[in-house]
């Protein structure tokens, strides 16, 4: 297939800027793909599509506040630094702006955000660099993973504006789903950030297995499709586990003809992943995955999907769009047309957007 195939039109306006006034609260789009029906719901509906037997899985990742700022300590020129990985205690993979000033052996000085009191004594010093431009960082004048939530901030995407020194209250709470409790992602899994905690108590008190993985989410998330066709596109890889727990509660699911609900693309991603190497069931795993998922597939796990708005041409609105139907073109054609009902109805789109549900 071809990337342009999956571009369309988005009014700017409806980039949401900030998150609904309220968690589940957000509108929801219900794809029913045997009826070829679309109804317009609220996320606080939610619950009700669920039966008792079903599982949800979830993805637990955490979002750090991976984005640093920090100045030249031989120039003072400016620089903005966004952890990638940590390759072991202080030793980070890094992207640095402009990187053409990060030469190895630079030290950089770490700073404080504005408005935070003090200096910091943090320095980075950039050891090593790979094919793609990023930066091995040697941190000093600290534990840096226990000093991120005071020196780092929320790495919010690209078509989320902010001042370029702001960091709003609202972020560090609402990009973050209520049940992240596993550090390492540098973009939040935003299918998630709909739930409540009194939503999941519903859930479960419905007879519903709510249980999760973990997929730390890299900013190759927000990378566009730059070949033509979509067989030449190679997958930024993240790393995953996936547990006992939910190990057990899917292959019992599946055995059982109960429906497994997968919340979000990543979520998709890792249950899939194991699936397809081990037979069309899942068993306890941990390591990267870099599959991409796109028209046609044949999806060995999920029954149902909970997701955002994506971008045009992006590898999230693909997996979405191979979801919605069998084949190489129907389900393209299913996603853009529930897309245009979204824009005409004014939804809002991506991280900090409505919900879809394509059941």
């Amino acid at each position: 297939m071809r990337t342009a195939d999956f571009d369309f039109e988005l009014p700017p306006e409806l980039i949401a800027q900030h998150p609904s006034s309220e968690r589940g609260q957000s509108k929801l789009l219900v794809l029913d793909r045997k009826q070829s029906r679309m109804d317009h719901k609220c996320f606080s509906d939610f619950p009700g599509f669920l039966n008792s037997g079903d599982v949800l899985v979830l993805n637990d990742s955490r979002v750090i506040p991976a984005r640093l700022r920090g100045a030249n300590a031989a120039t003072g020129g400016r620089f903005e630094l966004l952890l990638l990985e940590e390759n072991r205690p202080n030793d980070w993979w890094a992207m640095i702006r402009p990187g053409k000033n990060a030469r190895i052996g630079t030290v950089i000085l770490i700073a404080k955000p504005k408005g935070a009191p003090g200096e910091s004594s943090v320095s980075a010093t950039v050891m090593k660099k790979n094919p793609e431009g990023h930066c091995r960082l040697r941190f000093n004048g600290g534990d840096i993973r226990q000093l991120l939530d005071e020196l780092g901030e929320v790495p919010l995407p690209p078509y989320i504006a902010r001042d370029s020194t702001e960091q709003l209250p609202e972020d560090r709470e609402r990009y973050q789903t209520v049940y992240a409790r596993n550090d390492g992602s540098v973009a939040a899994p935003t299918a998630g950030l709909h739930f409540t905690e009194g939503l999941l108590d519903n859930i479960r008190r419905a007879g519903v297995t709510v249980c999760f993985v973990t997929l730390h989410v890299g900013p190759g998330t927000f990378q566009p499709v730059k070949t033509p066709d979509l067989s030449e596109h190679t997958m930024h890889e993240e790393r995953f586990a996936l547990g006992e727990e939910t190990v057990r509660a899917v292959n019992e699911a599946k055995k059982s003809g109960a429906r497994v609900f997968a919340a979000g693309t990543t979520t998709v991603r890792v249950l899939e992943s194991v699936a397809s190497l081990n037979a069309g069931k899942l068993n306890i795993h941990a390591g990267k995955t870099n599959i991409f998922i796109f028209p046609p597939y044949d999806f060995q796990i999920v029954d149902a999907l909970v997701t955002n708005f994506h971008l045009p041409c992006s590898t999230l609105l693909m997996l979405a769009s191979a979801f919605a139907a069998p084949g190489e073109t129907r389900g393209k054609e299913i996603m853009l047309a529930a897309y245009a009902e979204a824009i005409r109805e004014r939804y809002r789109f991506y991280s900090y957007g409505d919900a879809m549900l394509i059941l």
